[in-house]
């Protein structure tokens, strides 16, 4: 029996999306995530906001967080007036 799969870009809508990670991510991978927004969150959890443009790019930032280490919390796709914009890169305690 084989199975038809459609394809990832018949189904697929470029989109924001936050993905949480555990702990604050240092400042010096910051440029591993450029494009996305980071925010240190007061629960200790980090979140990477932005558009990403297909599935790769996506399962590249994840692959980036599998790489460095980084517990994976969360990956949600947001609608844009969902997000943070208003906080800044590290938001101040």
């Amino acid at each position: 029996m084989s199975e038809k799969y459609a394809s990832s870009q018949d189904h697929y809508e470029p989109g924001v999306y936050e993905i949480r990670i555990k702990g604050h991510l240092e400042d010096r991978w910051a440029a591993e995530f450029e494009g996305l927004t980071i925010t240190l969150e007061k629960d200790g959890d980090t979140l990477l906001t932005g558009p990403v443009v297909d599935q790769a790019a996506l399962h590249g930032f994840l692959k980036k967080v599998r790489d460095l280490g980084l517990p994976l919390v969360s990956v949600s796709q947001v609608q844009f007036n969902e997000t943070h914009p208003y906080r800044s890169k590290k938001e101040k305690k």
